[in-house]
């Protein structure tokens, strides 16, 4: 929910979102009030209406907020800092109702690179989720694709919802675990 601290908003448009946590896509409608609960990797979660939305950077203006800075790779980079590019991406990808990135959450398995036929780079992803029947989990996917696919030179991203293992607290950071009251 919201609490005193979280921003008032109003949408200055319509704009798309998805509710938190069944996973439905809908349209906010311009003038609409609510309060911005979690501002995390570029990506908005408000309480509108008594329900939980999230909104994606690229519709930030939406809410009076600067859509994410481009990503900028030199032109020279090697396969190592591409990948230290796909982990910083990843955590930059959050679960909406938890304010940790899915990597502190322990929910990234694997991440690797691969190089292409035609010369550009793809990435492999395998995550989970913190419960199997989660609402979000396709919205997750798909946040970590598009998140991916904007780092220069990954054409693609390929992004596996696994549950095997099954995700434990212990697969958490230890910051998150402190944090979370989870030690």
């Amino acid at each position: 929910m919201y609490s005193r601290s979280s921003e008032p908003v109003q949408l200055e448009r319509d704009c798309p979102a998805v509710m938190v946590p069944q996973g439905d896509s809908v349209t906010l409608p311009a003038g609409s009030y609510g309060y911005i609960t979690q501002a995390l990797g570029g990506s908005y979660t408000v309480f509108v209406e008594g329900n939980l939305f999230r909104i994606a950077g690229k519709d930030a203006d939406a809410i009076g907020k600067e859509p994410p800075e481009s990503l900028d790779l030199p032109t020279d980079a090697g396969d190592e800092d591409v990948e230290r590019l796909v982990w910083q991406q990843l955590r930059t990808c959050f679960d909406p109702e938890i304010p940790f990135n899915i990597v502190d959450l322990g929910l990234v398995y694997e991440a690797s690179l691969r190089h292409r036929d035609d010369g550009q780079r793809a990435v492999d992803v395998k995550m989970t989720l913190t419960a199997p029947g989660c609402g979000m989990g396709e919205i997750l996917v798909d946040d970590v694709r598009s998140k991916l696919e904007m780092i220069p030179t990954i054409a693609e991203a390929d992004v596996e919802l696994v549950f095997d293992p099954p995700w434990g607290r212990h697969m958490m950071s230890e910051a998150a675990r402190l944090e979370t009251g989870m030690l």
